[in-house]
């Protein structure tokens, strides 16, 4: 069995943060380790708090694990402070951890901020130039690339200009809709690996319950690279992934609900 390492913080109602990880690399037949960098206090309503771990805590279960598991692929989520994004991509470098997805986790789907300003210029500078893929939503990638995303060529410009950071590939996520009001039929995922732009896109689900989409995706992108799938392949096979577990969301909690990570296995049990 395959093993996929997250870095991730702590989400107690289990639909982001390394929760979402693990499940979601269950649900691909992965074997999940994590790291925590952070513990939250957050329902499926909003963020109420967050408390960082000490870096060189962080950096001492990622040698922990990297000391004892064969590590197929390494997710990156919310880092929470500089500190603990400089300890991880050092642990990245020291350790040569494997096809790293980052998901540039900046601000909750609640609003709250989820890494600070020195910690975004870190990530930039020292985190996203290790990566395989760097896995941001549109505002993410708006606030990475200074670029404003209004059409298919912003979004190609943006793609290209966090690649110049480093990355070795970018997924520009679709799921965020530009106008409520008028929501598109389709999601478009965009990917740029290497000089090489694809299109991905599955019909748009209108849903409240899509707390944790964005780790779940980045989780499923780096269950896929684990498994020996390429980057096209493990993209394609993320957004579908998605769709189907926010289609098949179990409607719990009183704001915006988890996933169903396990759909799949749910749908052939049936």
């Amino acid at each position: 069995m395959r093993t996929a390492l997250t870095i991730a913080g702590s989400d107690p109602s289990g639909g982001a943060g390394l929760q979402a990880d693990l499940k979601t690399f269950a649900a691909f037949d992965v074997y999940g380790a994590s790291a925590v960098t952070a513990v939250t206090v957050q329902s499926t309503k909003g963020v109420d708090g967050i408390a960082p771990l000490a870096a060189d805590l962080v950096t001492a279960q990622i040698e922990a694990i990297a000391s004892d598991l064969n590590i197929a692929a390494t997710k990156i989520g919310m880092l929470a402070t500089a500190a603990i994004v400089e300890a991880v991509a050092a642990a990245i470098e020291e350790l040569e951890l494997p096809l790293v997805v980052v998901d540039p986790v900046l601000v909750s789907s609640s609003g709250a901020r989820l890494l600070d300003d020195d910690g975004a210029a870190a990530l930039c500078g020292a985190l996203i130039p290790l990566a395989r893929v760097v896995t941001p939503n549109v505002p993410e990638a708006e606030a990475l690339s200074g670029i404003r995303i209004e059409s298919a060529a912003d979004a190609r410009t943006a793609a290209r200009r966090i690649q110049e950071m480093g990355a070795a590939a970018v997924i520009i996520t679709g799921g965020h809709e530009p106008n409520p009001g008028t929501p598109s039929r389709a999601v478009v995922d965009l990917l740029l690996d290497g000089d090489t732009f694809s299109e991905f896109q599955t019909p748009r689900i209108v849903s409240v319950h899509t707390h944790g989409t964005g780790c779940t995706f980045a989780s499923a992108v780096a269950a896929g690279l684990a498994l020996g799938h390429s980057l096209p392949d493990a993209a394609a096979r993320a957004q579908q992934y998605v769709s189907g577990a926010i289609a098949h969301a179990p409607g719990i909690g009183h704001g915006r609900g988890p996933l169903d990570h396990f759909w799949e296995w749910r749908s052939r049990r049936d």
